[in-house]
């Protein structure tokens, strides 16, 4: 049994942090983005933050990409639609304000830390790993995805894939990541896991 004698953490302080730092990101970028002004628009101290975050890019990774209800992976019923929804979703979150100014800087020090890196892959794991695995594996078993790998292997290989067509699309042409090259995405997908 583990015994807390220390003062519980105070979720006001945790939503306030994390507000105002995708606040000043959308305002001064991420190299611009100081430990100490997050605190002063937060209303508490560096101190705080760091007792709740090891470093300014596990900060920023957790305000920039919550896991929660906006990422939850949708059960359509049919693995085309979740599929869909799935880029849909990677577009929005890594398309914002926020999500655009931190990803360099964030890439970079993953590159660097490997803390980081780690707190990355946990933080996903439930969502890669969870409901589109089951999915894939529903899928498999009717016959509608390919039955050489694992479902949890094309779970995971599956949303690196979303993810790094959405970062390469933004980089190269943002102007054009609509609902159309949500679809054609999306099918290109379908057509690499179909059996």
């Amino acid at each position: 049994m583990v015994v807390d004698f220390g003062r519980p953490r105070d979720p006001r302080i945790d939503g306030a942090v994390l507000r105002a730092t995708v606040e000043l990101l959308a305002e001064v970028g991420y190299p611009g983005l100081l430990v100490s002004a997050i605190a002063d628009r937060a209303g508490t101290s560096k101190p705080a933050i760091y007792r709740r975050w090891p470093s300014k890019a596990h900060l920023v990774h957790e305000a920039v990409f919550p896991i929660g209800a906006a990422t939850a992976i949708p059960d359509t019923g049919s693995l085309a639609e979740d599929l869909r929804e799935m880029v849909r979703r990677t577009l929005a979150v890594l398309s914002n304000p926020a999500a655009r100014a931190a990803l360099p800087g964030l890439i970079g020090e993953m590159a660097a830390d490997q803390t980081l890196h780690s707190a990355l892959l946990e933080r996903f794991a439930d969502v890669i790993g969870g409901g589109l695995g089951e999915r894939l594996q529903r899928a498999v078993a009717r016959g509608e995805v390919r039955a050489d790998v694992s479902a949890a292997e094309l779970a995971s290989q599956l949303a690196e894939a979303i993810a790094g067509i959405v970062l390469l699309g933004l980089l190269t042409r943002p102007a054009e990541l609509d609902d159309a090259w949500v679809d054609r995405t999306t099918t290109l997908l379908l057509k690499g896991i179909s059996a």
